[in-house]
């Protein structure tokens, strides 16, 4: 039976990244695009591959850690259209929780401004004295509320998200998130990567259980970091789109991100060094090749 094809899907809206499907009410179809993201804005520039590496990443989490996830058929469903396999999977539907689930086991990007500013994250008191990419002692919960396209994500105290979803809820969030987060970044530091930090996405099924849902520790939605290269009191050379970031903040981009323009275009060596970091990131921890991936020939 052939495949269908993807205009026999109802599109039903497009994120930074991913682009959403409806296949029956049950059943998504949930595709990544080759699209990057930063500082709020949507780069003209694609990086090639990308959708198909986050796509690997998200299905070998999903397998490796005990959170029930979104997953609702393998990544070669009959039901994915030829022309986005690899880079697409079947999902649950689900009702979407409004917060953003974000698990922080060092200090770096805006949980280090906030501690810099307040000798806090996201309200909760940490040490004197720490610095860019210290360790915590034990990693942090720091929700945050879902941003529409252009506009910022918003750090939240944990007393604001039971506002939001119940204390319930709230708490089972909280605790997920942290038996995922250190179940992942304990995987993958025994493959010489740090995962400094790292959000999720939750949603409620028919059943009314909660289950992971979106991406899962992949490098867009993590920092991965070399293990033989962390030092403490610097910023981390890494395998995640910080290293897009730091170029269009650097003085060769000549961009203002405080300023009305949008990012410029990606010059070939920055697009070509973040497809082979991703890459990297996601053979190392997976110990698999990209190459044997659906739809990388």
């Amino acid at each position: 039976m052939p495949r269908p094809a993807l205009s026999d899907y109802q599109h039903l809206g497009s994120g930074k990244v991913r682009e959403l499907y409806r296949i029956d009410d049950e059943h998504l179809l949930f595709v990544a695009t080759d699209r990057i993201s930063a500082y709020d804005h949507v780069l003209d520039t694609e990086i090639p591959d990308k959708g198909r590496i986050l796509t690997a990443m998200s299905v070998f989490f999903f397998d490796l850690v005990d959170a029930p996830n979104h997953l609702a058929g393998p990544p070669d469903d009959e039901r994915i259209p030829e022309e986005v396999l690899g880079r697409a999977l079947v999902v649950q539907r689900l009702e979407m929780l409004p917060v953003e689930c974000v698990a922080r086991g060092y200090l770096t990007g805006s949980g280090l401004v906030d501690y810099q500013r307040s000798g806090s994250v996201c309200g909760i008191g940490l040490p004197a004295g720490l610095q860019e990419a210290s360790r915590f002692s034990t990693p942090l919960f720091t929700p945050a509320t879902k941003a529409d396209i252009g506009e910022h994500d918003e750090n939240i105290p944990f007393a604001t998200m039971i506002e939001m979803i119940g204390g319930v809820r709230a708490n089972q969030l909280r605790d997920r998130t942290m038996q995922t987060y250190v179940q992942g970044a304990d995987h993958a530091l025994t493959k010489g990567i740090i995962i400094a930090d790292t959000k999720f996405e939750f949603g409620v099924n028919s059943g009314g259980h909660v289950v992971l849902a979106d991406e899962i520790f992949t490098p867009d939605s993590s920092r991965y970091w070399p293990a033989d290269e962390y030092e403490v009191g610097k910023t981390q050379d890494s395998f995640d789109k910080q290293f897009v970031r730091n170029w269009l903040t650097g003085a060769e981009s000549g961009w203002d991100r405080d300023g009305s323009d949008p990012p410029p275009p990606l010059p070939d060596d920055v697009v070509d060094a973040t497809r082979s970091r991703y890459i990297e990131a996601y053979e190392r921890i997976s110990g698999l090749s990209f190459d044997d991936w659906i739809g990388t020939r």
